[in-house]
């Protein structure tokens, strides 16, 4: 899975309350992106409410 913050509609809307920024940081700070088995994970966590859920929401193409 790759992350891009910058296809993400709720850049700088929602980045404090994202999980990604929560584990790899700020946008523009990302490494790479979670596998099936890290993504079901954050599924988990976030379920339980130890963690934000994952707020990306990408773009549109026009």
């Amino acid at each position: 899975m790759i992350i891009d913050c910058d296809s993400c509609v709720m850049r700088d809307l929602a980045c404090g309350d994202c999980v990604v920024s929560v584990l790899l940081g700020p946008p523009g700070a990302l490494g790479p992106g979670f596998d099936s088995e890290e993504r079901a994970a954050l599924d988990v966590l976030a379920d339980s409410g130890l963690v934000p859920p994952l707020r990306l929401v990408p773009r549109r193409s026009a």
